[in-house]
């Protein structure tokens, strides 16, 4: 409906987008740098961020980047299963089939990561995300379980991402052993005012804009009432069109922005 009112050839904010086309914000330039880093020295990563920050989308294009020849990557965001879920996901990832007992799990995930990288030549990248919800005893299972070689070689990338208190579990006594052997952290930041319009003006772009459908002014408005989150713009951003679309205005005011704000309860 909108996409015709404002000659757009698709929809501007989805999430559905290629990799190649996100938003090179300073946050996410930082942490494909951290990332990089991380698959360069190998070992254990934390990634973490509010909701809607843009995480996983960063996580997808690093994957994406990796050469399948000489990666295998392995996302799992099962994290409030049992620890035998998380073992038996871990082995399906691997291209194995799971036994029963998790003393047999445990042997079969760490032959599947050492035959992979010591005599296939592909490093597996474990990517699990919201890891927030995770139990203790899962994290705790994790220090030991990417344990090679009695801790002197590190023949994986495990990257685990979450919300911002996933920094605060980590930190508490009973999770040293694992928050020691963290190499890399990041916290995924907002977009300031700036880096949101040029955002939105990407995004249009993107989606074949052959005008200003945004005045500087509902620009601005989106910042503030957004605080610079991908997914909130993005939502915020698509009920201005909706609600532009309905009202037939051919530029999107901050009064419209308002409206659309509250209308979607932000």
């Amino acid at each position: 409906m909108y996409r015709a009112f404002y000659s757009l050839s698709r929809k501007p904010f989805t999430k559905e987008i290629e990799t190649k086309h996100l938003f090179p914000s300073k946050s996410f330039t930082e942490l494909m740098a951290r990332l990089n880093y991380l698959k360069d020295s190998r070992g254990i990563g934390v990634v973490v961020g509010e909701p809607g920050a843009g995480k996983t989308s960063v996580l997808r294009n690093f994957a994406l980047s990796l050469n399948p020849s000489l990666y295998k990557v392995i996302y799992f965001p099962l994290s409030t299963g049992t620890v035998m879920d998380f073992y038996r996901g871990l082995c399906y990832g691997l291209g194995e089939e799971p036994t029963f007992r998790k003393v047999d799990l445990f042997k079969q995930i760490q032959e599947g990561v050492t035959s992979l990288f010591y005599e296939k030549k592909i490093t597996p990248v474990f990517i699990l995300d919201e890891m927030q919800l995770s139990n203790n005893k899962f994290l705790n299972d994790l220090s030991i379980l990417f344990n090679f070689t009695m801790d002197s070689d590190n023949p994986f990338i495990l990257v685990l991402a979450g919300l911002p208190y996933l920094l605060d579990r980590l930190a508490l006594s009973h999770n040293q052993s694992l928050n020691q052997r963290i190499i890399m952290r990041y916290k995924v930041t907002p977009l300031d005012k700036e880096e949101v319009k040029n955002y939105i003006l990407h995004h249009l772009e993107l989606a074949g804009a052959k005008f200003e459908i945004f005045s500087p002014q509902a620009v601005e408005a989106i910042a503030t009432r957004s605080r610079g989150w991908p997914r909130l713009i993005n939502n915020l951003a698509t009920n201005c069109l909706l609600y532009g679309c309905q009202k037939r205005l051919e530029c999107i005011d901050e009064e419209a922005v308002i409206k659309s704000a509250q209308e979607a309860g932000l």
